[in-house]
């Protein structure tokens, strides 16, 4: 039986690619991810990409996306189930644990969404600022990331 994959991610996940880039707009998105590639899906059958409650942002310190900022901050957002990245993860239930997985994430910060929270586009990062009007735009029309075959 093949694996419940969602048809497009929940509206507080594409936020945050969103808000990331209309605060940053020449930020490095290489790593940035919603839905699962068939690869993904085949090497983590239930990972919440596959329901659409998960989204990886590219860490670029130089561009303004500093994923180790970010993931400490993050762990007070109550719309936050879990975090992987860099070989970490923390959930409020478990704490920061070492991360088991192939893809040890340090190339980018894993966000899982608790699905009580999926419509909830508030802001992701209010510490980095807050986004122009014309970079909102730009952020809401740019097209959606490619999914990848290897995560």
């Amino acid at each position: 039986m093949k694996p419940f994959v969602a048809r497009t991610a929940a509206p507080a996940a594409k936020a945050v690619l969103r808000q990331a880039t209309a605060i940053k707009p020449k930020r490095v998105k290489a790593s940035d991810g919603l839905l699962p590639s068939p690869a993904h899906l085949n090497q983590n059958p239930k990972s919440d990409h596959n329901t659409g409650f998960a989204v990886d942002l590219t860490h670029d310190p130089k561009g303004g996306i500093d994923c180790v900022d970010i993931y400490e901050r993050l762990k007070a957002d109550k719309r936050v189930k879990y975090l992987i990245f860099q070989g970490r993860i923390w959930s409020a239930q478990n704490g920061e644990l070492k991360y088991k997985g192939v893809n040890q994430h340090d190339k980018h910060l894993h966000i899982s969404i608790k699905e009580t929270c999926g419509y909830d586009i508030s802001p992701w990062f209010p510490w980095l600022g807050t986004p122009t009007t014309i970079n909102k735009v730009k952020a809401a029309i740019k097209p959606k990331p490619k999914k990848k075959e290897n995560k």
